[in-house]
């Protein structure tokens, strides 16, 4: 069964950058991914999510033109890169996998998500 883990939270100042990866423990060619984060007190709420063969992306109007979603297949890994950050992105930051035909669009909704990461905190402050 497939199994992701996402790295690279920490603590970072406003307006600075930081990657999140996702790695798999098998090939992800056959699958969609979405990045999601839950702030304190807050509901999960959609990030970013790439389709299958990586042609469709999709993201959250709050972070559109500062995070930018990319896949690696041959390194089973999704990556965050996420700019110009601000308080308000700090949450805990899930990635989540779902088996899709090459032709499903990007998804952004977790309710398609069936395999989900421990999640990686990211904390921005001065």
């Amino acid at each position: 069964q497939l199994q992701v883990v996402e790295s690279g939270g920490g603590l970072v100042q406003p307006g600075g950058s930081m990657t999140l990866s996702c790695t798999a423990s098998r090939s992800l060619d056959r699958y969609a991914i979405g990045w999601f984060r839950q702030a304190p007190g807050k509901e999960r709420e959609g990030v970013s999510c790439i389709s299958r063969g990586g042609g469709d992306t999709g993201y959250a109007d709050s972070v559109k033109g500062r995070f930018t979603i990319s896949r690696d297949n041959a390194k089973r890994t999704i990556y965050l890169q996420m700019n110009n950050l601000k308080p308000e992105d700090a949450a805990v930051y899930y990635c989540a996998a779902r088996s899709t035909i090459l032709t499903v669009p990007a998804s952004c909704n977790q309710a398609d998500y069936a395999t989900w990461g421990q999640g990686t905190q990211v904390t921005v402050s001065s």
